[in-house]
């Protein structure tokens, strides 16, 4: 699979000449070990500064979205896998939620979220009753619309194995299920990262040629319906476990892994725009 993916040194600018907006995966991708280091931070702020409209695309909570929209050099950020984008306009920081998220909350008008939640619950127990060491994440508390179960954040780490069988329960309750390099994520409703960003910057920012115009960085199987769709789209060098069972790998590959393989896209992408 990795002999068919172009090096990113072979990005040409008759490719790279309409880019404006560069989205990219957060954990694994812009981070090693969880830490976003001096060089990542760096290379989203050369980003800013030569105009590109950054947005991280991620499964990581609400909460953490909105530290990351107040605090990174960042216009927009699509988070828990796409059931809300937080964005900035008219200098306020605004939510444009998945319209396939709002449906899927139920009908009490107090607690509209009460019935995923509690489905969400029931999910969980299941999984640890299959999957022994199986818990949820520690960022469970920030999030909204999902469930994050983690295999590989926290010790003990369970593997890849563990990962295919939580998202087998997972979809066995009738939820959509995406595997990170870190969670397995769960979640009702019918959208994930690429359904969001292509409704986000159509319909709050106008854009009508997406493919031209967007870079994508990502790590693992999650980020495939991404892949999918941009061919402008890099994965970073940690990605290669996770190829041979992916049926949409990214047009680029990184030499380098983590948030190095991102400064790595990103050094080639200004030096030809």
């Amino acid at each position: 699979m990795t002999e068919k993916l172009r090096p990113i040194q072979e990005l040409s600018p008759g490719e790279a000449g309409n880019l404006a907006y560069i989205l990219t995966d957060i954990d694994d991708t812009l981070t090693r070990e969880g830490r976003v280091e001096a060089a990542v931070y760096g290379a989203l702020w050369r980003l800013k500064e030569r105009g590109f409209e950054v947005i991280p695309v991620t499964g990581r909570p609400a909460g953490w979205c909105d530290l990351i929209i107040r605090q990174w050099p960042v216009e927009a950020v699509v988070g828990e896998n796409g059931a809300f984008v937080y964005y900035r306009e008219d200098g306020q920081i605004k939510t444009y939620t998945h319209p396939a998220a709002e449906q899927a909350a139920g009908p009490e008008k107090e607690d509209p979220l009460r019935e995923i939640r509690d489905k969400l619950a029931r999910i969980l127990k299941a999984v640890q009753k299959e999957v022994p060491g199986a818990r949820s994440a520690r960022d469970q508390f920030a999030r909204i619309y999902d469930l994050a179960i983690d295999f590989n954040e926290d010790p003990p780490r369970l593997g890849l194995e563990a990962a295919a069988k939580i998202q087998e329960v997972c979809q066995a309750w009738g939820a959509q299920a995406k595997i990170s390099s870190i969670h397995v994520n769960a979640w009702f409703g019918d959208y994930d990262k690429l359904s969001m960003t292509k409704l986000f910057l159509t319909n709050r920012r106008g854009e009508g040629e997406l493919k031209s115009r967007v870079f994508f960085f990502g790590d693992s199987p999650n980020d495939e319906p991404m892949f999918s769709f941009f061919p402008l789209s890099c994965g970073v060098a940690n990605i290669r476990p996770f190829l041979p069972g992916m049926k949409n790998p990214p047009g680029f590959l990184a030499s380098r892994s983590f948030g190095d393989g991102f400064v790595e896209g990103v050094e080639r992408i200004l030096q030809i725009k």
